[in-house]
């Protein structure tokens, strides 16, 4: 039996923060703002000089931020942001008009899901929850 562990005080996440290649802030702002329609947020004035940038994500002040990095995202790798979406169907059409391959992997209960690579070859997910886990994936 595993001893009783101390309650912490309740987390959140507040950002993700995704590797992009220097010079790559223009391609993540048509992608993020243009297709996507995130609004972008003012990077502190502190951290400005580093080439950031960063989006509004959700409520609570989620946010999504993009940084220069000398890792970027691997074409094969399986990590990747989930973004949940009122309307999967809206998505699909905005991300198939961009141009963007859209795919689909195997069914999780109480979602549907799609999948797609930013410009960059930042894997995402896009996530809508059924309204009644019993429905069909």
């Amino acid at each position: 039996m595993k001893p009783a562990q101390a309650r912490l005080p309740m987390l959140r996440l507040q950002h993700v923060a995704l590797p992009i290649p220097d010079g790559a802030q223009e391609t993540v702002r048509a992608f993020y703002s243009g297709v996507l329609g995130l609004a972008e947020k003012e990077v502190p004035r502190a951290v400005a000089h580093h080439g950031f940038v960063w989006f509004a994500a959700g409520p609570d002040n989620l946010e999504l931020h993009f940084i220069p990095d000398r890792l970027v995202a691997d074409p094969e790798e399986g990590r990747h942001v989930c973004l949940e979406v009122e309307d999967l169907e809206v998505y699909r059409r905005r991300l198939t008009e961009a141009g963007r391959q859209l795919f689909e992997t195997f069914p999780i209960p109480g979602r549907r899901r799609f999948f797609c690579r930013d410009p960059l070859g930042i894997l995402l997910e896009f996530a809508t929850p059924l309204r009644r886990p019993e429905e069909p994936t």
